[in-house]
């Protein structure tokens, strides 16, 4: 049988151990970890796996529903392609700053979408009081009109007050 390779997604309130339970019930099932993304967001928390498993969907399910159901997580697999060892490195680092307001975030990536930003990870917080919020985001991408198209773009955000640093990031090779 072939491996295949799936998305396995775990949502919940955060709790101690649930990243141990799983990736034990996955490595106790034959399965093999790519890539993984895991974070805490506002209590909860979010497991993506990719996974890779000579089984089908159900039965990898299976293995994990056990330890998902025990610790209160809503599971969610995927069939996928692995596309492993495809990482594009990040050249440009965004931060923004700005009152929490609605659209913040859909209009600062639209400006750096239109001036060729691509994302590939973006971090928010709400940092403040709840009298005073504010809304924080941290972005990493590949400037692909270079970083003078994506300062000039953000000039317009930063008139409607809204705090922005931008900065290359120098990758050191050797």
């Amino acid at each position: 049988m072939n491996d295949h390779w799936y998305m396995l997604t775990l949502v919940g309130r955060d709790r101690r151990g649930i990243v141990a339970r799983v990736t034990h019930a996955l490595f106790e099932g034959g399965c093999h970890l790519g890539e993984t993304s895991m974070i805490r967001l506002g209590g909860n928390f979010t497991i993506m796996m990719m996974v890779r498993f000579a089984g089908s969907t159900r039965v990898l399910e299976q293995l994990v529903a056990g330890q998902a159901e025990s610790l209160g997580l809503r599971l969610h697999v995927d069939r996928i392609e692995g596309g492993l060892h495809e990482h594009v490195e990040p050249d440009v680092r965004i931060t923004v700053y700005g009152a929490d307001r609605p659209g913040i975030v859909a209009h600062v990536t639209g400006a750096l979408a239109e001036a060729g930003l691509d994302i590939f990870d973006l971090i928010s917080d709400v940092g403040g009081t709840e009298q005073a919020p504010i809304y924080i985001l941290h972005i990493e991408g590949r400037a692909l009109e270079g970083v003078p198209a994506l300062a000039s773009a953000l000039e317009i955000v930063k008139g409607e007050g809204v705090d922005v640093q931008i900065a290359p990031i120098e990758l050191m090779v050797g």
